[in-house]
């Protein structure tokens, strides 16, 4: 009877041995899906609205991504002085795995011009191409607005600007040189005559 259970025992541990190296060498053909960053419906608002503390006035963007199961949109405020009237983008383009997106605006009496953005890892900010204050090492970063009652923050002002080295003054053209007259021949000076009476 002990043999017995002393033989089911092993071969009950060489199975589950056996099972865990098949385990092991089988390939992985489930992986998981890269996680969406944008939710594929409903409405997102990225925004750096702030308020400047000289004037009082709005600067930023607001960007508010619509998604429906027919089309994407996207409405486009910005500052000129005062808050835009919003503008309907057209050509809204998100890369399959909600992490890019663009579209494309043309503000009233202004050229057309393409917007182009990345999301952060978990979705709370939109970093757009370009630069805060034209410093490429400061990027324009929009967050994600979840409290839609909270005031707006004061707006970063930007450092001065370094003035370019000032450019050395051009200097006048030089006159070219006259051209070498011949030398005049030399008088043979006779013994008792000076130079002076050379004439």
């Amino acid at each position: 009877m002990r043999s017995r259970r002393v033989l089911f025992a092993s071969s009950l541990a060489g199975s589950l041995i056996l099972a865990s190296f098949a385990v092991l060498a089988a390939p992985k053909l489930a992986r998981k899906p890269a996680a969406q960053v944008l939710p594929r419906y409903g409405m997102l608002v990225f925004s750096d609205l702030c308020v400047s503390s000289e004037n009082g006035e709005f600067g930023g963007q607001r960007i508010t991504l619509q998604r429906f199961a027919e089309v994407d949109t996207v409405l486009y405020e910005y500052t000129a002085g005062g808050l835009s009237w919003p503008v309907v983008a057209s050509d809204v383009v998100i890369d399959p795995r909600g992490r890019q997106f663009y579209f494309t605006v043309q503000p009233p009496d202004e050229e057309e011009r393409t917007i182009r953005g990345t999301l952060s890892e978990d979705g709370k900010a939109l970093v757009l191409d370009g630069s805060y204050c034209n410093d490429a090492k400061m990027p324009m970063k929009l967050l994600r607005v979840s409290d839609f009652g909270r005031q707006a923050g004061v707006c970063r002002v930007c450092p001065p600007m370094k003035s370019a080295p000032a450019e050395p003054e051009p200097s006048p053209p030089e006159t070219p040189a006259a051209p070498p007259q011949p030398a005049a021949p030399l008088q043979k000076i006779e013994a008792g005559r000076t130079t002076a009476s050379l004439g």
